[in-house]
């Protein structure tokens, strides 16, 4: 791990043996004579590690260290003493001044490189997990303004009670079940089902569905439709989390657990005590987290690290996740016993693909919220444009339609949105035309209802005839036409002509 080392030491021979050492290495090497020039070239040049010879003139290689360990700004600079004094209490004096490392002369060359490779790349860990521990420490404390904010606004109000309404009554207007855009069976199955759980808070929740399916607002609105509104909700993307400091992030920890715990920090779980606690990508969860977050759900109980007594917490859990979390099992990268407590209740979110009598709902609810925001005038959505969104596939779900809905606005400029103005990932990534199936499957004289087969496969097949032949083959006017998805349409027409090659669209 090349870095910058200093090297001080009043014998040149010393300091040519180690500059051939260590410059063939990639390591940037300077040196000084004894300790008084270390003194001063140090702060401005700070190195990544300091080799320092204990027995110089002027001032020697321990209480150059000792001052270099109480000025803040070389203090963290690990100092190895090279000397060709080996009885143990020189050692001990040298780490009693600060050193972290001690080498006895004559060296081993490799010995040398190791001790230094070792050094710096703790160093260097130690610095990343610094880093680390200040962006926790930042967003504990972003957490913490929200909630006093929140406490602020209570004490603003007449009352403890109508303070606590109050202010739930904003949130869940905000982020209540009237936030949710269509008219769908689908969606009113999900609405259903957070009404369900208004009266049950202490049940754990796992939501399913692919990205941008609007996950997180189901778990807003379970939470703010629930006797919990009045607690916060924390939003955690597990997938953010750094695994060395997941527990940490989760659980808690004391001052001094471990390097750079400068204070005693809430975890989420204690975060969101009396609330909610919405772990997203759940499925990402390392494995050894897995089994502690399962206890903490079992027990009602946190153990920050370094602290010797649980503490207790009331918290729900909803979890989401776009993985098919029952192969993670079968896998053995989830654990099942966690899945069955997390998914007490189930709540499935459908690709937008499957709910297609809600884009031009939620195209025009996106582009009067855009327009509001830039103000002007909520455009209409012209015929060839409204076409266009619902042959779609939505890939990228009800997240990149409000992307296209945003684009489409500005590319307008407030006048109707045409075709040309949206712009959709299939065009950036065209994929093979689908084929012409009503001139594969021939339509035969059309079959009165009454005459048709009683062989389901049969009647399937004639009534995708008969929808095909009445769309002039476009699969995905016939699909909506039969209310089912178009690759069943081309599963049936493979059936039908087994010797045709049929592309199936994605699904993705």
């Amino acid at each position: 791990m090349p870095g910058k080392i200093l090297l001080v030491d009043d014998t040149p021979a010393n300091m040519s043996v180690l500059l051939d050492l260590l410059e063939p290495r990639g390591y940037t090497v300077s040196a000084a004579p004894n300790g008084v020039v270390a003194l001063n070239v140090v702060p401005r040049l700070l190195p990544d590690l300091i080799l320092l010879d204990v027995m110089m003139p002027e001032l020697d290689g321990l209480e150059a260290c000792r001052r270099l360990k109480a000025n803040p700004l070389t203090a963290r600079i690990p100092v190895l003493f090279i000397s060709a004094r080996d009885d143990s209490a020189s050692i001990l004096q040298g780490f009693q001044a600060g050193g972290s490392d001690y080498i006895i002369k004559p060296f081993q060359p490799e010995e040398v490189l190791a001790r230094v490779e070792a050094h710096l790349r703790l160093a260097a860990l130690t610095r990343q997990m610094e880093e680390k521990n200040h962006e926790l420490q930042r967003a504990n404390e972003q957490l913490e303004r929200e909630i006093g904010r929140r406490r602020q606004t209570e004490e603003a109000l007449s009352s403890a009670d109508a303070r606590l309404d109050h202010l739930a009554d904003q949130e869940a207007r905000k982020w209540g079940i009237e936030q949710f855009v269509g008219k769908s069976p689908l969606l009113m199955r999900i609405l259903e089902s957070i009404r369900r759980l208004r009266n049950f808070s202490a049940v754990n929740v796992l939501i399913t569905g692919e990205s941008g399916t609007g996950k997180e607002l189901v778990a807003r609105a379970i939470h703010h439709g629930s006797g919990r509104r009045r607690g916060p909700f924390i939003p955690v993307n597990c997938v953010a989390i750094p695994e060395e400091l997941a527990e940490s992030m989760l659980f808690g920890h004391l001052k001094g657990s471990f390097t750079g715990a400068t204070i005693d920090r809430k975890g989420f779980f204690e975060l969101a005590h009396g609330g909610t606690l919405f772990l997203d990508e759940i499925g990402d969860m390392p494995a050894p987290l897995q089994a502690k977050l399962l206890r903490v759900l079992e027990d009602g109980e946190v153990t920050p690290i370094g602290a010797t007594t649980p503490r207790r917490v009331e918290v729900r859990v909803v979890a989401a996740t776009n993985a098919d979390l029952s192969q993670e099992i079968r896998s053995g990268k989830f654990r099942r016993d966690l899945y069955f407590r997390l998914a007490q209740f189930t709540v499935e979110v459908p690709p937008l693909r499957e709910r297609m009598p809600d884009v031009p709902l939620l195209a025009d609810h996106f582009l009067r919220v855009f327009a509001a925001e830039m103000g002007v005038k909520p455009p209409r959505l012209l015929p060839d444009a409204l076409q266009t969104l619902l042959q779609y596939r939505y890939p990228g779900n009800i997240r990149e339609l409000k992307n296209i809905a945003e684009r489409a606005l500005i590319e307008s400029a407030g006048d109707p949105i045409d075709a040309d103005h949206l712009h959709l990932s299939d065009r950036l990534w065209p994929e093979p035309l689908a084929p012409d199936l009503s001139a594969a499957i021939p339509a035969p004289a059309l079959v009165a209802l009454d005459n048709l087969p009683l062989n389901l496969e049969k009647a399937e097949a004639l009534l995708i005839q008969r929808a095909l032949a009445q769309t002039n083959g476009n699969v995905a006017r016939a699909a909506r036409l039969l209310g089912i998805n178009r690759t069943r349409i081309y599963r049936k027409f493979q059936e039908t002509s087994p010797g045709t090659e049929i592309q199936e669209e994605s699904t993705s």
